[in-house]
């Protein structure tokens, strides 16, 4: 007598060599590639597939929809950027020091995942509902923890102004960096983020007030 052959389970494509974690990094990083390349809007599910060598049927198992992998790559590259800035804001250092970190890690930051960063400020509209919702609540948790930092400063008096506008024009300009970045260019991201750094700070320091012999 044979034995019985278990019953596979319905809408599950049969185990490959690798595993499911590996297969949806592959998926992920197909995406992220083609995403940057020819927009969200731009992109075909099947064509996710193809580069990332899995088929059709296996693909919507491990990924849902093509907007859950647009979630997936700016939710990751968010929460990155958010535990970066947490680690600074909530540290002992002085305001100044504060936010010439906060400064640099940006910089370097949205060069090292300048994809993704494109991919966001171009096809961010493309989510919707919760995951909007979601990805606008970690965006403005980042915000509130660089004017919180401002805030710092202005109030004991190093920083000239904690206005709004400020916070928002710096992160602007930060972002901007993904546009015209090009790796081997004139300037290391690091050295990219000491200029801005200068250029940020001449603007905000408030001058020292010399007395009067």
């Amino acid at each position: 007598m044979t034995a019985a052959v278990p019953a596979r389970r319905r809408g599950r494509p049969p185990a490959s060599a690798s595993g499911p974690g590996e297969t949806r990094e592959r998926i992920v990083a197909a995406a992220l590639e083609l995403f940057a390349e020819k927009g969200f809007h731009g992109t075909g599910v099947a064509e996710i597939g193809d580069r990332a060598g899995v088929q059709r049927g296996a693909l919507y198992y491990h990924i849902g929809s093509k907007e859950e992998l647009l979630w997936q790559i700016l939710g990751d590259y968010t929460r990155l950027m958010l535990g970066e800035a947490e680690q600074i804001a909530h540290g002992p250092d002085h305001p100044v020091t504060k936010l010439r970190r906060l400064i640099h890690s940006h910089v370097v930051m949205i060069i090292a995942n300048r994809a993704a960063v494109a991919i966001q400020l171009r096809d961010v509209s493309a989510l919707n509902g919760d995951r909007a919702r979601e990805l606008q609540v970690l965006r403005d948790r980042i915000q509130h923890l660089w004017q919180q930092v401002i805030d710092a400063g202005t109030a004991v008096g190093v920083l000239r102004t904690a206005d709004h506008v400020v916070t928002n024009g710096v992160l602007g300009m930060l972002n901007s960096v993904t546009f015209w970045y090009r790796p081997g260019g004139q300037h290391t991201p690091d050295e990219i983020a000491g200029i801005l750094c200068t250029t940020v700070l001449d603007g905000l320091i408030q001058p020292r007030k010399t007395t009067k012999g």
